[in-house]
Formats: C-alpha cells, structure tokens, sequence
C-alpha cells in the first residue's frame, strides 16, 4: 500500500473487467471492508454493460445483505455518463489492488527505487538477528531482504497478492542464502501463523489504522503471531495514523535526513516507466531526469521524504489484545 500524496497523481491503466484478476477471498474482502470505500451504488453503476462472467463473480462476492439491493439496481438503465464515473471511482480506490496483481514487477521496480534511510535497520539489527522474522505486507521483498541482510534466523514473507509473491520468489531464487525465507500468502487480518510465532512481527509502508488494511485486527493478530517480550515494528507508518499508533502504545523512531535523498531507479527506462503510471501529474520529475538523463529523482521532487521513521512496541501478556482473540483458519 501506498498513502495518499497530493504530489502522486497516478495514471490508471485499468478496466473494469480486470476485477476479474481478484479470487473469491479477495473480492470478498474489497467488498466488504470498511478499508476500501466502495459503494454498492458504485460497484452497481460500475458493472453496467460489463461482462457477466464479472457480474455473477461481484454478485457471489457481496456480502450477503447487500446481495437482494444488487439484483434490485442492477436493472436500471443508466446513462454512460454515470457508469464512467463509477467505475473510474471503483478503478481509483483500487488502483493499488490491482497493481499488486496484474503488474508485481513494475511495482518492484517502483520500490527498489525508493530505497529505506540506512539507519532504520541499523538500529533494528539487534532486533533482527538470529530472530525469527514475520514481514506482513511483504511485497517484493523490501523489507525481507534488509531482514536477510541484518542477520535474521528465519523470515515468514507474508503478502495477499500472489503476483507479488511470485516476484519475490524469484528474486530469491537468484540469489544466496535465502533458504531463511518462508513465503506465504495472507493479510493482516488473518496471518497464515500459529500463536507466538516470531521473535518480531514487522510491516514497511502497508499497515493502516483503518479496517480492512490493518486496523484494530490486524493489530491483534500481529500480537497473536508475536511472542511475549517480542517486537511489532511498522516501518514508514502512514502520517494519518500517528495519533491511532500513539494511543495502542507505539513508540516513534526518526533519523535525520542530513542531505539531499534520491529515488533510484534501475535505469533511464526504468525510471521513465514508474513516472508515467504512479507520478503521471508529476511533469517536473520527468523533465529533471530527462533533461540529466539519469535514472535518479530526488524525493523532494515526488513530493516525499525518504522513509527515514518506524514506530514499535513490545508484546506483554497484559495487553487487552488476547492470544486468542483472533485465530487463523
């Protein structure tokens, strides 16, 4: 997940019909967490016209409440003009989504470019090493390779998106020593692990206080997953959140940025690639690496710092969140 920036105007490549892409588990959680703010007067709007094999998926996907009020609208005739705006709504909220899913490799080289403050792991190392390691959100592998490299005993790279995963898989597969790395799939709300599982469980730039992208309940399946003495470490935390995590008991970790940071993409190409799906608003980023012809922008320029902060607390057995409040199934 990436938080909202005026900066970021992406472009949006996608269709309606590549809903299509989700399985079953997925859309039922797009539909109905309180995390994506998708109408059903939207998705209805949006499905006019479409293909009846994503119709029937949308409709079994509902949940069961809103099932009868789908069958009831999806009858009316609508203007065009009506069904492009829905659909660009439901294609923004789920820009995200679906680049995790039909496009992991370009949203690889986007991260790889957007490289973490080097002394956010330093100072986690000693949390790290010869530890076991759950990485939720894992993606790509941003934060799995840091742990890789920092020492860690075991990782479990736990991520929805199968894409991603697939990525991941084989970026390990090309390089040494990662037999440490178990990859999984599942979300925060439900992690794929057994009570007092890890040593630390961590997140980089994914988890958000809102339902359906962390949450409450994600919270306490981290706490669930996480041994008693153990860390929960949430890397680049969303700004919106700050007030949430501060009244759970987070702790805040900032490093200065002492000069000016780059995002640095694989190449020229590379770098002209990510602008013109994610930075589509942005024409200045794409001017500076033009005009240099090189394959780095600064941070400031895409209307970001470089992710140079954590926030993290320690799992004790007094907490209200309970092992046994939320259990895998």
């Amino acid at each position: 997940m990436k938080f909202e920036n005026p900066f970021q105007i992406f472009k949006n490549p996608f269709v309606i019909e590549d809903l299509l892409v989700f399985d079953d588990i997925t859309l039922q959680r797009l539909l109905s967490s309180e995390g994506f703010h998708l109408t059903v007067k939207d998705v209805i709007r949006s499905l006019y016209g479409a293909s009846e094999p994503l119709v029937e998926r949308i409709a079994c996907n509902l949940p069961l409440q809103q099932r009868a009020y789908f069958r009831g609208l999806s009858q009316h005739v609508l203007a065009e003009t009506e069904v492009k705006a829905a659909r660009q709504r439901i294609l923004d909220e789920l820009f995200w989504e679906l680049t995790y899913w039909k496009m992991p490799e370009l949203y690889d080289e986007l991260t790889a470019g957007e490289r973490l403050h080097p002394a956010i792991f330093q100072r986690l190392e000693s949390d790290v090493r010869d530890k076991v390691v759950l990485d939720v959100a894992a993606g790509t592998g941003r934060a799995t390779f840091e742990c890789l490299r920092h020492g860690a005993k075991l990782i479990y790279a736990v991520d929805p998106a199968p894409g991603l995963l697939h990525v991941l898989a084989q970026k390990l597969a090309n390089a040494s020593d990662t037999n440490r790395v178990i990859i999984r799939r599942g979300c925060f709300e439900q992690l794929p692990l057994e009570n007092d599982s890890v040593d630390v469980a961590i997140s980089c730039s994914a988890f958000s206080a809102k339902a359906g992208r962390g949450g409450e309940r994600g919270l306490a399946e981290f706490w669930r997953v996480t041994k008693a003495g153990g860390k929960i470490v949430l890397i680049w935390p969303n700004p919106y959140d700050y007030d949430w995590l501060v009244k759970h008991g987070f702790r805040y970790v900032t490093f200065p940025l002492q000069q000016e940071a780059y995002v640095r993409f694989r190449s020229l190409e590379s770098a002209l690639r990510c602008l013109q799906l994610f930075y589509a608003g942005n024409k200045a980023a794409a001017h500076y690496i033009l005009e240099r012809q090189r394959s780095e922008v600064p941070f400031s320029l895409l209307g970001f710092e470089q992710p140079h902060d954590y926030c993290w607390l320690t799992v004790k057995n007094s907490s209200h969140f309970t092992k046994s409040a939320y259990r895998c199934s």
